[in-house]
């Protein structure tokens, strides 16, 4: 029983993590692209789509 528990918080916890460092990453690319970062939301930024 013990080991289903941790496998869902080691899930969990990695998931969390992952969402947390795309965040970042999409931060630092509308930043890049000289875009201002709002309420989580990228404003004004020339983004390429590649």
């Amino acid at each position: 029983m013990f080991r289903l528990l941790r496998l869902i918080i080691f899930t969990a916890c990695a998931f969390i993590v992952g969402v947390l460092y795309e965040r970042s990453n999409a931060q630092t690319t509308c930043q890049n692209g000289g875009g201002l970062w709002i309420d989580n939301i990228c404003v004004g930024a020339e983004l390429n789509n590649d």
